[in-house]
């Protein structure tokens, strides 16, 4: 369609490269309010539901945990699960990139906006 245009063809595919990439990456940013991660602590005992922007969306607690004299460790395990949560979060978000990046054919480990 472009050819002979030299140049400016490039530009126009590129442009399209471009636009290609902007829908995916908006595509992506909805799909990972819907992709869940758990993080964990105290064995399990504590369980922290994220999505993989982040974002808590549930606390499982053991009933088991519960006694007057351990509210610190109850606490410390609570801020575990959530930390291991979010951790595991950014890291699906990271794949996730990963893979919209390289399958519109640039390096698997470019960072781009997210």
């Amino acid at each position: 369609m472009f050819k002979g245009l030299g140049q400016l063809g490039d530009m126009a595919g590129m442009m399209k490269k471009a636009q290609e990439m902007q829908t995916k990456m908006a595509q992506l940013q909805d799909d990972l309010h819907n992709v869940m991660v758990v993080g964990e602590s105290g064995a399990g005992l504590v369980k922290a539901t994220a999505s993989a922007k982040g974002d808590l969306k549930a606390l499982d607690i053991d009933p088991s945990i519960f006694n007057g004299d351990d509210k610190e460790v109850v606490e410390d395990l609570i801020l575990a699960a959530i930390k291991d949560a979010q951790a595991k979060a950014a890291e699906k978000a990271q794949e996730e990139m990963s893979s919209l990046t390289e399958s519109l054919g640039l390096p698997k480990d470019m960072k781009l906006p997210f």
